[in-house]
């Protein structure tokens, strides 16, 4: 067997016995169906590490770097996000596997083992949360949006950090209020949703409220106010990458398209923001 395809098959190899690992390890984070179903996949996935051990005559360890991330991020995100995360990976697994199925015609069958993998994982990978998410996407959005717009606006209209703190805390829970009554008006309108309408609206007004703490955090501290507007748009910037992460490999989205498009609509919002703040403080004449 050429070295060429000895390393191919140790690749191959190490990915089966990390997803018998992973499968495993996810396993002991659930009961009843869900368990059974990765156990299962499991045991499939040993089978598929001992079938090209068959080839090689060869003994490799598992990816525990891949193992201990996945096993973090369904820990924090939950089953699907967890799943959804290994997709590509197992994508790009799959067209290996066609790539040398001339050089072992056998791995037909561990190829169709692999795409019903896929399909039994999408229907296992839907959880109650999800139908929520773009509750959480409308809380998220309006209260970096318009938050980080008034910030910056207070920011160069009001004298001190605990002036805008105060006025920015004012503004935020009013607005997260105001949110979660839309939000739930809107949800008790659509006679198609799914959604609990009070569920839907508090988990709009807590997204909404956490950023608003978030956000006007940096101006409680005893530090310059352009320094409090700076972290405060990099703690901005921290909650739009790990949400949309989260949101692309969910949905399967442009994580680039949807990170840079939020971003922007922050950014210019606060720019637009600073230029009233700026304007009306000269024209008023109000030094506070």
């Amino acid at each position: 067997m050429d070295r060429l395809k000895v390393k191919k098959l140790k690749e191959l190899q190490r990915g089966e016995i990390t997803e018998y690992e992973v499968y495993k390890k996810l396993a002991g984070l659930h009961n009843g169906e869900e368990r059974e179903i990765l156990l299962q996949l499991a045991e499939e996935e040993r089978k598929h590490y001992e079938f090209f051990k068959g080839y090689s005559k060869l003994d490799i360890g598992p990816d525990f770097f891949m193992v201990w991330r996945v096993y973090i991020l369904t820990r924090i995100f939950g089953l699907t996000f967890g799943l959804k995360s290994m997709e590509s990976w197992e994508d790009s697994v799959q067209w290996e596997y066609r790539e040398i199925q001339h050089l072992i015609p056998d791995i037909a069958a561990v190829i169709r083992d692999e795409e019903r993998h896929e399909r039994v994982i999408a229907g296992i990978a839907h959880e109650e949360k999800l139908i929520y998410v773009s509750s959480i996407v409308l809380g998220l959005n309006d209260a970096l949006i318009e938050l980080t717009g008034a910030l910056a606006g207070y920011t160069f209209a009001l004298g001190s950090t605990k002036e805008i703190a105060l006025v920015g805390l004012i503004t935020g829970i009013a607005a997260s209020m105001s949110m979660a009554s839309s939000e739930y008006l809107s949800s008790k309108a659509n006679i198609h949703s799914k959604k609990n309408h009070l569920l839907s609206a508090g988990i709009t007004g807590a997204a909404y409220l956490v950023t608003v703490l978030l956000l006007v955090s940096p101006y409680l501290f005893p530090i310059s106010k352009y320094l409090a507007l700076g972290i405060a748009f990099a703690i901005a910037v921290s909650i739009i990458f790990v949400f949309n992460y989260y949101s692309s490999v969910v949905h399967r989205d442009s994580f680039k398209e949807r990170f840079c498009e939020m971003l922007l609509l922050s950014l210019g919002i606060s720019f637009i923001s600073f230029l009233i703040g700026v304007t009306l403080k000269r024209v008023i004449g109000v030094d506070v």
